[in-house]
């Protein structure tokens, strides 16, 4: 029984949700766990019947059936859980959720918005949730509510109190309706201390679903560019002894918002379920960038094996290319050094420079899957041609 733990090693948007959803179509998942991020998250599965759904808390094993738990290192929305439960058909019986988690509330959520709003034309791309106000004010105040607090009307009722006081000039839903629809969700949902995570992985082969993607990371990515969450396997390492390191990646590079994109181009790759958003702003697409997708597979200590996705993209984008250098001031630049942990000063410096940074060699493989492994140094395990699980094939290993 092998755990499997699916990082993103990009910006987001590299299909954690379809490469999920096959691996729980392939053979039986005790659960989808989910450890990092927030409602924040949008990770697309198609079924072979064509029934699309966006899954931001749900796991993205529900339509296959599986279980999720969302654990301690998740932010977790009741309100926009809900929203997402009502579009599923109610699967609460599906979820677990721990005790121990942060609660995002419609407060955090207002304050995030007026945060992006001020910075204007610099804003960081955030995606409106509220999920890194959430974690901001967590450090601050011992007593931020968490996904417990449900249970208990009223020192729920506090704490949501104490939230409404410290954002309270910020508009948003009366206080008493707050209390109301968590302590319907503490009614809805079951909640679990950490024991009941050693259970899971005891029972059967689990699922690790990541949210995001390495180079948002709080501490290794492109500052301030980058999600309050570790979009690394460290959290994975946190909660289980022993998995494998499953890295996905498109053939060709997204990054959905602001921040430095060193490969970007006007390539012809339409994107079916990702557009502008109000927060984020524009899809953007480029090259593959092997250079950061490298830099990613380092600060993330190492991947066992990795997925690649859209692999039918190049055959329909005659100019996509694989940039494996960077041209940064007339010299070739070919390995992005990471820093000291949680040195923001450093990553704010490594974002100046790739601001700088334009494509260096580019080039057009024969064979996308076996470069992509090649030039990352790990053996592509999952080749994915579309958006199903039955447009996926298992090459060998993670399965």
């Amino acid at each position: 029984m092998n755990h499997v733990a699916v990082v993103d090693l990009g910006y987001g948007d590299a299909g954690k949700g379809t490469v999920v959803d096959a691996l729980c179509a392939s053979e039986p998942v005790t659960a989808v766990i989910r450890f990092n991020g927030g409602a924040q998250a949008a990770h697309n599965v198609v079924t072979p019947e064509g029934r699309h759904h966006t899954f931001a808390q749900f796991g993205s094993g529900t339509f296959q059936g599986v279980p999720t738990h969302l654990s301690r290192f998740v932010v977790v929305d009741p309100l926009a859980l809900a929203a997402e439960a009502a579009a599923l058909g109610n699967p609460f019986h599906l979820l677990t959720v721990d005790g121990d988690a942060l609660l995002a509330t419609p407060w955090h959520r207002a304050a995030n918005q007026a945060r992006e709003r001020q910075r204007g034309s610099g804003r960081h791309g955030s995606c409106g949730m509220g999920v890194g106000e959430t974690m901001a004010y967590a450090l601050s105040h011992a007593d931020a509510p968490r996904v417990s607090d449900v249970l208990s009307p009223a020192r729920l009722r506090a704490r949501l109190a104490e939230v409404e006081s410290c954002y309270g000039r910020l508009p948003s839903a009366p206080l008493d309706d707050v209390v109301e629809v968590f302590a319907a969700f503490g009614r809805l949902v079951s909640v679990v201390d950490s024991s009941y995570l050693d259970g899971l992985l005891q029972r059967g082969r689990c699922v690790f679903e990541g949210a995001q993607g390495v180079l948002l990371d709080e501490w290794r990515g492109w500052h301030p560019y980058t999600t309050w969450s570790t979009t690394t396997f460290d959290n994975v390492a946190a909660l289980c002894a022993s998995f494998e390191r499953l890295g996905v990646v498109r053939t060709y590079t997204t990054r959905h918002g602001a921040g430095p994109f060193v490969t970007e181009a006007p390539l012809d790759l339409p994107e079916a379920h990702n557009g502008v958003g109000e927060w984020q702003g524009s899809f953007r697409v480029g090259h593959f960038d092997a250079v950061a997708h490298r830099y990613a597979v380092e600060v993330a200590g190492g991947v066992d094996a990795l997925a690649v996705t859209h692999l039918d993209s190049p055959a329909r984008c005659p100019q996509l290319r694989i940039c494996t250098s960077y041209d940064l001031d007339g010299a070739r630049w070919d390995r992005i050094v990471p820093g000291p942990f949680q040195d923001l000063g450093h990553q704010a410096g490594l974002t100046a420079l790739l601001n700088r940074a334009r494509p260096g060699d580019l080039e057009r493989p024969g064979d996308w899957a076996a470069r992509i492994g090649d030039l990352l140094d790990a053996p592509v395990v999952l080749e994915s041609h579309g958006p199903r699980h039955t447009d996926k094939r298992f090459l060998a290993g993670v399965r």
